[in-house]
Parts: structure tokens; C-alpha cells; sequence
């Protein structure tokens, strides 16, 4: 039962931060018992990696409908087929990559 502090997320989430004092259980020099209380709760802006990597291919998804949907208007899209259905490909790849994270 060792005192950290924990840094809050703009997210939700949360980690921990430095180490702050020792409980009154015993043990060997330099070392810490395991359980983590908080010391100090600190909140950041930030956001946690995950959600950096949900917004990045949010917008990596968003910019590959709006290229599909710009070759599909362009003369019907019928001299792109390649790469709309590469595009296409790349949109499902995102939408199952979001799902897993």
C-alpha cells in the first residue's frame, strides 16, 4: 500500500505518476509493497494513447470516404475503379482497427 500520485486524463483514463511514500509494512530497502494508493490526483488535458490513436484513424477514415465519394461524382467513377476499391479496402481496414483499440 505505497502512495503514488495519479494523473487523470481529459479522457477518463488515468496512470500512475511518481512514487511518494512508503506504508508502514515492512520490507526490504528500496522496495515497495506492490498496492498502489493515491496520493495525489493530478488532471491533464491530454488525452491517453489509445484515444490519440482512435482520433488519428478517425481522421484517416474520414478522408478516405471523402476521397470515394469525390471519384464516385467525378464522371461517375468509372475511370477509378482501382482505386476507389482500394479505398474501399483501406475504410474497412480502419473501421475494424477502430473496433479492436
Amino acid at each position: 500500500m505505497c502512495f503514488y500520485d495519479q494523473i487523470k486524463l481529459s479522457c477518463g483514463d488515468y496512470k500512475w505518476g511518481h512514487f511518494r511514500r512508503h506504508c508502514n509494512r515492512e520490507m526490504r530497502v528500496g522496495e515497495t509493497c506492490g498496492i498502489k494508493l493515491v496520493h495525489t490526483t493530478l488532471t491533464r488535458e491530454d488525452k491517453c494513447k489509445t484515444c490519440m490513436k482512435i482520433e488519428i484513424k478517425q481522421r484517416r477514415l474520414v478522408k478516405e470516404q471523402d476521397r470515394v465519394r469525390r471519384w464516385r461524382k467525378e464522371q461517375g467513377g468509372a475511370n477509378r475503379c482501382a482505386s476507389v476499391e482500394s479505398s474501399e479496402h483501406e475504410i474497412l481496414r480502419l473501421n475494424y482497427e477502430i473496433q479492436t483499440l
